[in-house]
């Protein structure tokens, strides 16, 4: 009898653990930034979130540091559901439609407010593009402004010709060339090797960027130009989400609006942080030169104009939507 007792409970644990593997969904979530940048511990939170509202049904687990998915694959991972959800920044794919590009035209909206005013705009037209590809939009989260790091002193932009110039989307690289820089193509994981090495000398980005990569140790300026805040963005692959159950859609809905508004928040926090540890390890936070934010504007405006041409009615529509 007790060997028919024994053999009865295992049978029901087995068929148990085999029930509540089935109910259980696993996904992958490749990032391309470190374990210890804003943006991926508010993933990390958000796939925490995710675990504790629908009671380990779904377990969302993040790789950082570009450790699973390179940052330019990301995207097509996600639609061949490689990885059922992925963070991207929308600057890298303005190739492929010019609207993923408009938050990073320099000066269009250069504050944390204007970027969440494009971000109004610009999600409907994002969601509408992402859904033809099989995917969605959960959250976004913008950069901290962008300044421009230089190994030497620049005063106008006339002193960055010939600089070799760590590009990481097309209108970065498109910058470069227009002020007559080398543009150099360097994913975030390569900037400190780069700098280091002598393969950039400067470049565009932000506090949390050149924090991440010690950039102090290799550079000592910092402009602070708050040109523009590129925005990261969660997509998730609509056939995975849409397998779902509806309060396990709603929970990821939950988990994804908390942390937009969390992503706002902490990035605001890492632009005061990463500038003051950056002036603390040696660098200096400058303010630009008038002659040198003139001349950044201007490239602004050109690449604003030439944006438009290529993004034809679909640029004027969000670009007059948003200087409404």
């Amino acid at each position: 009898m007790k060997r028919r007792l024994f053999t009865a409970i295992a049978a029901a644990a087995t068929l148990l653990a085999g029930s509540f593997a089935h109910a259980q969904t696993k996904w992958d979530l490749p990032s391309a930034y470190p374990a210890a940048n804003f943006h991926t511990e508010n993933l990390v939170q958000f796939a925490n979130d995710v675990d504790k509202a629908t009671a380990g049904k779904l377990k969302i687990t993040v790789h950082p540091g570009a450790s699973l998915f390179k940052a330019p694959e990301i995207k097509r991972a996600v639609q061949t559901n490689q990885a059922q959800a992925g963070e991207i920044l929308l600057a890298n794919f303005q190739n492929e439609w010019q609207i993923f590009g408009a938050d990073g035209l320099p000066f269009l909206a250069d504050s944390y407010d204007e970027a969440a005013k494009l971000w109004r705009v610009q999600k409907p037209m994002l969601e509408k593009k992402l859904n033809e590809q099989g995917m969605s939009v959960l959250y976004s989260v913008p950069w901290p402004p962008q300044g421009l790091y230089s190994k030497k002193p620049i005063n106008s932009g006339a002193d960055l010709k010939g600089y070799k110039w760590r590009a990481y989307s097309p209108a970065t690289s498109r910058m470069a060339e227009l002020l007559g820089a080398q543009p150099v193509t360097v994913q975030a994981a390569e900037v400190s090797q780069a700098f280091a090495t002598g393969v950039t000398d400067s470049m565009m980005s932000s506090g949390s960027t050149g924090w991440d990569a010690k950039l102090h140790e290799t550079v000592k300026q910092w402009y602070d130009l708050q040109a523009w805040l590129p925005k990261n963005a969660v997509i998730v692959n609509k056939a995975a989400f849409d397998a779902l159950d509806a309060p396990t859609k709603a929970a990821v809905m939950k988990a994804a609006a908390d942390a937009e508004v969390r992503g706002f928040a902490a990035s605001r926090k890492a632009n005061g942080e990463t500038l003051e540890k950056l002036k603390g390890g040696g660098m200096a936070i400058l303010p630009p030169s008038a002659a040198l934010k003139a001349d950044m504007k201007k490239v602004g405006d050109t690449m604003l104009k030439e944006w438009l041409e290529k993004a034809g009615p679909e640029g004027k529509q969000l670009v007059d939507a948003f200087l409404k």
